[in-house]
């Protein structure tokens, strides 16, 4: 007797497959073995303090990157987080030389990421323009207040213990201090974008906004709070950039959107939403950083970094598509050559 269920299983089996090199999945594996060929074969790379470099140069994309993934899994893109982290540091600079404490200072910071936020997600969700107009409107506008406020000074006697916080490492290992509150909001961050309701409701507006608005999403709530998410963490990393470099600065952070972006478009987030892993997004953020680092121990110029950044930028943006368009075809070559069962054989057996 023949065995009816072997098409069945190959399709199983070919899914399965197919699940196994999601985008991601792949990301992740040439994070690994970006890590194994940098610790053969490249010198200083797994000493302990290029590793803690590595880790501390990642960590301002990787905090920006926790909110940016939610936002453009709604669909939905900020590129003034780069601006706003600057805004914040020069705000902490100029509070700090007009003389209030520094426990003062950084909620203020703080607030006004939150309120920057607000300006984008307002501008976005209650006028209708795009965000990615928006936000590079904005991109300009803040790092322009940003120069207003601080000038061409640059503020570098904060509090020792503020900035032994920001560049000193757990006693014993290679792990900077400030990967402890990044490690509680990944965590927060995959709690609500995997396991929550929001999350749920994140992927729905991004798949279709006008479809989840009629199932009862308050799609315009929902991405205003990403978008005030999104600012509070950008000005949490400039108030950590300045502290991790001992600097306060206009400019600092210039062309962070950049990594950003490319980090989580990297990791198989959908430019158009829907669609994405925040695991894939952090697979992202560490392959590039470890990129960048393995560039500067081996002297690549900064310049071409930029450029291998850009051209991962494209990458990232046409990889998944690639992928899907693949995974289509696969998946309708196996319909149109799966054998066809004749009427006869799924007859039931006896007369009548």
């Amino acid at each position: 007797m023949a065995d009816t269920t072997a098409p069945f299983t190959a399709r199983l089996r070919s899914a399965r497959l197919g699940d196994m090199v999601r985008w991601d999945t792949v990301v992740g594996a040439l994070l690994l073995v970006l890590l194994v060929c940098s610790f053969s074969f490249v010198d200083n790379f797994g000493n302990a303090l290029n590793l803690s470099f590595l880790i501390g140069n990642t960590l301002p994309i990787a905090l920006i990157a926790l909110p940016m993934t939610l936002l453009v899994v709604s669909g939905e893109i900020d590129l003034s987080v780069g601006s706003t982290a600057g805004l914040s540091g020069a705000v902490m600079g100029a509070l700090w030389n007009a003389g209030y404490p520094i426990e003062t200072i950084i909620p203020i910071c703080l607030l006004l990421g939150v309120v920057c936020g607000l300006v984008n997600g307002l501008l976005v969700t209650r006028l209708g323009l795009p965000s990615l107009a928006v936000t590079i409107g904005t991109l300009a506008a803040y790092r322009g207040i940003a120069q207003i406020v601080l000038g061409a000074n640059s503020v570098t006697d904060f509090p020792q213990q503020y900035l032994d916080f920001g560049s000193g490492r757990i006693a014993g290992t290679f792990i900077p201090y400030a990967a402890i509150p990044w490690a509680v909001l990944l965590v927060l961050a995959a709690v609500v974008l995997h396991a929550t309701p929001v999350g749920r409701s994140l992927f729905a507006v991004g798949a279709s906004e006008e479809a989840a608005r009629f199932s009862g999403v308050r799609v315009k709530r929902l991405k205003l709070s990403m978008f005030v998410a999104t600012g509070f963490v950008s000005a949490l990393t400039g108030v950590f950039w300045a502290l991790h470099y001992a600097s306060a600065r206009y400019d600092n952070a210039t062309g962070l959107e950049l990594s950003v972006v490319a980090a989580v478009l990297l990791g198989g987030i959908d430019f158009d939403g829907g669609r994405g892993t925040l695991g894939g997004a952090v697979a992202g953020v560490f392959l590039l950083g470890a990129l960048q680092n393995v560039m500067s121990l081996v002297n690549v110029s900064a310049q071409s970094q930029i450029v291998v950044t850009g051209v991962l930028l494209v990458v990232s943006v046409l990889g998944p598509r690639v992928a899907r368009q693949l995974s289509v075809a696969r998946a309708r070559r196996r319909t149109l050559t799966a054998p066809v069962v004749p009427a006869a054989a799924t007859a039931p057996a006896g007369g009548t």
